[in-house]
């Protein structure tokens, strides 16, 4: 998801995706500890997605954000 199409959502949607997206985030490290992960790339994706939504939603916390 882009950030401009993150921005687009109120605050519960993003706490919403974030809860998704830790969920996605344990099962692909599940997976990587019992081999059967074969995009490993996958894991540092969806952290950087995490990252991605609280940063936005703490834009607009604070009204930063546009």
């Amino acid at each position: 998801m882009k950030p401009n199409e993150i921005r687009h959502l109120s605050p519960e949607e993003i706490r919403r995706k974030v809860e998704e997206k830790k969920r996605e985030l344990m099962d692909l490290r599940f997976q990587a500890s019992i081999g059967k992960l074969s995009q490993n790339h996958r894991i540092r994706e969806t952290k950087r997605e995490i990252a991605r939504l609280l940063t936005i939603l703490r834009e607009k916390e604070l009204g930063i954000g546009g």
